[in-house]
């Protein structure tokens, strides 16, 4: 076999010593060990084992019904397991019981969660003025994408200390801007349409970030597998606007997804 399949007890963390302050991500990681959640890795010498081939995996054929990231080898950065766990626990949360289909709202909403989250431990890491692989791989990609939106290194820098004041309601703005934005543009069928959509939310403070999420893809694989019938998900739109009126959307989900 190419890929085996491991579980995230046998993967070695790296960089979890820059997220030991942060009680949701141990949450997290016990849900993924707990559940016996799976990742697929190649055996060594194996064509599989590159940053490049793993990404083209992972975007590709990535399944919302049964995911199983592939990693280059035997080990794990700790900012994935807290994006996977996320995925996981949307998983749990949305997918149609016994039969299943996902909503295109279920698969933007999963996302959209588990990528805000991504930015909430940028957050954290700087208001600590810890250093770490994360945040040297981060925030410079962020910033890439912030200048060639036309945001200025000091502009940036003053977005990041706003992350860095206010973790909680970083992640709740990016969510919501993330759902929303996605949501918008599944339903464009041209070009005029999308940037339609795109100037509308060109106001807002983390809009310099959106293709730093890669949203296209989430939209092509919506298009691609999710559920037609159930285009406007209720069940989902409800737990959007509980999560946009809690005082902290991440206590909400943490009482309401994660195990306690």
């Amino acid at each position: 076999m190419s890929l085996r399949t491991l579980t995230l007890a046998d993967l070695t963390i790296r960089d979890e010593r820059a997220f030991r302050h942060i009680g949701l991500y141990d949450t997290l990681k016990r849900m993924l060990i707990a559940d016996g959640v799976c990742f697929r890795v190649p055996t060594a010498g194996s064509p599989h084992a590159s940053w490049s081939r793993a990404l083209f995996l992972n975007l590709t054929f990535w399944n919302a019904s049964d995911p199983s990231d592939v990693l280059v080898d035997e080990s794990i950065d700790a900012d994935v397991i807290a994006h996977v766990a996320w995925h996981h626990a949307a998983r749990k949360i949305l997918l149609s019981a016994g039969s299943g289909s996902v909503s295109a709202d279920a698969l933007f909403l999963g996302e959209s969660i588990a990528s805000a989250f991504d930015l909430y431990l940028v957050g954290r890491t700087l208001g600590r003025g810890a250093d770490g692989d994360f945040l040297e791989t981060q925030v410079p990609a962020m910033a890439e994408v912030a200048e060639s939106q036309g945001v200025s290194q000091d502009d940036f820098e003053t977005l990041l200390s706003s992350v860095a004041a206010d973790p909680e309601r970083a992640f709740e703005d990016l969510r919501a801007l993330l759902f929303d934005v996605t949501t918008a543009l599944a339903h464009c069928v041209d070009v005029d349409g999308a940037t339609a959509v795109l100037e509308r939310f060109a106001g807002h403070r983390f809009a310099p970030l959106l293709h730093h999420y890669e949203i296209s893809n989430w939209i092509l694989y919506s298009r691609a597998y999710a559920d037609s019938a159930l285009d406007h998900d209720p069940a989902v739109r409800a737990i959007d606007r509980a999560l946009r009126e809690a005082p902290v959307s991440l206590d909400w989900l943490e009482k309401h997804w994660l195990p306690a």
